[in-house]
């Protein structure tokens, strides 16, 4: 069985959120097999990192548009805080 990673590095961040919910709500469920849970646990926690991951390059990503003295509009890194 292949990583449970492999395939979620091409996923887009829409994509891997909705898997992660039908993930969330099949556990939370309670029902089907354990060993099928511990996949589901093992995949989900990869989809995370991966929405994490994807949120972090977009807030990095982020710019703020601004006024110079001169009337110029230019664009700068947005501050974190």
């Amino acid at each position: 069985m292949p990583e449970p990673a492999a395939d979620i590095a091409n996923l887009s961040f829409e994509q891997a959120m909705k898997e992660l919910e039908q993930i969330v709500r099949r556990l939370e469920s309670g029902q089907g097999e354990l060993e099928k849970a511990i996949e589901d646990y093992a995949r989900g926690t990869a989809l995370k990192a991966h929405c994490e991951k994807r949120l972090a390059d977009a807030r990095m990503k982020v710019e703020k548009i601004v006024q110079t003295p001169d009337g110029r509009m230019t664009a700068e890194k947005l501050d974190a805080d």
